[in-house]
């Protein structure tokens, strides 16, 4: 029974987490850009949903706000790289730093409850005679497809259409007359705003918004694409990348509930969640090197043609 309400609240959580993981999916695949910002963002959507929230605003509403206030710690990232010409992964640690100042502002504290108040999850809990795990899930569920749906009509457009081509060679599109800063700072901007949209979520599921709540969060993030990317492969279908990503972020989750379950400490699950990144990313490579060995095992039994 414990290991069946862990893997529950793990797939919960990894499909609000999976909201986050489409976000560092646009910069770091799509954009090719190391957004560094992400740890920030994330905490600054769970702040400002929380506040909002303990002001008596609607929960919809504060994630609302949490999707614009992430817009614009993208788009400071950005202006930071594109005007001032700092190097990408610089500019987004001097937003991660200022971000965790801004998060104490926000909240006035390091961390702000939400017990007794009204959020997305309790008003499904109440109308629905639900549990906290499957009520967050059914959230999830409804926003993350809302989002995959959005991205895929998106990135179909014209402006959708310029950022993947930035990030694949930009070069060539600004000699098409296209303005590249201006589709990075596009670009950074709905990243992290899906970024705060996931840490307003995970906020109001697990009830409380914490300054320190987006730590990791990058590497969570690149460790569920990774995951996706192994073990779903890579398709032509743009859909079927973001619904792959989605899928990795359940199943880090799910990795990680049922090692804790196990036995392992939560202390060590930084270095469990490198060691996966390490495991995801040698699976291809590994792969290539054999099927290259048995390719050339199996010409080596053929012997050579006369």
């Amino acid at each position: 029974m414990g290991m069946l309400l862990a893997v529950q609240g793990a797939v919960s959580q990894g499909v609000l987490w999976g909201i986050m993981t489409l976000g560092v999916y646009i910069t770091f695949k799509i954009l090719d850009f190391p957004d560094m910002t992400v740890d920030g963002s994330f905490a600054l959507g769970g702040s400002v949903s929380a506040v909002m929230i303990v002001h008596g605003i609607a929960p919809g509403f504060s994630l609302i706000a949490a999707f614009a206030a992430g817009a614009i710690a993208g788009i400071v990232t950005g202006l930071l790289h594109t005007k001032l010409e700092i190097p990408g992964i610089l500019a987004g640690i001097l937003s991660m730093i200022a971000l965790y100042s801004i998060n104490i502002r926000v909240m006035g504290q390091a961390n702000t409850p939400l017990l007794g108040l009204t959020t997305l999850m309790t008003s499904w809990e109440t109308l629905f005679a639900l549990d906290r795990n499957l009520s967050s899930l059914i959230v999830g569920v409804i926003i993350c497809a809302a989002v995959i749906a959005a991205l895929y009509w998106f990135f179909g457009t014209e402006v959708g259409c310029a950022i993947r081509a930035t990030g694949n060679n930009e070069r060539m599109v600004r000699a098409l007359g296209v303005d590249t800063d201006i589709m990075k700072i596009i670009g950074l901007a709905l990243s992290d705003a899906l970024v705060a949209l996931s840490g307003g979520l995970v906020a109001q599921s697990q009830g409380y918004a914490d300054v320190g709540m987006g730590t990791g969060t990058l590497v969570i993030g690149l460790a569920s694409i990774i995951i996706g990317e192994v073990v779903f492969g890579r398709r032509v279908a743009f859909w079927y990348y973001l619904m792959s990503v989605v899928f990795g972020s359940i199943i880090y989750r799910l990795i990680i509930a049922i090692v804790l379950q196990l036995g392992l400490k939560s202390t060590d699950l930084k270095l469990l969640t490198a060691v996966l990144v390490v495991a995801a990313l040698s699976v291809p490579v590994l792969s290539k090197k054999f099927g290259r060995r048995k390719n050339r095992a199996a010409q080596a039994q053929g012997g050579p043609s006369c």
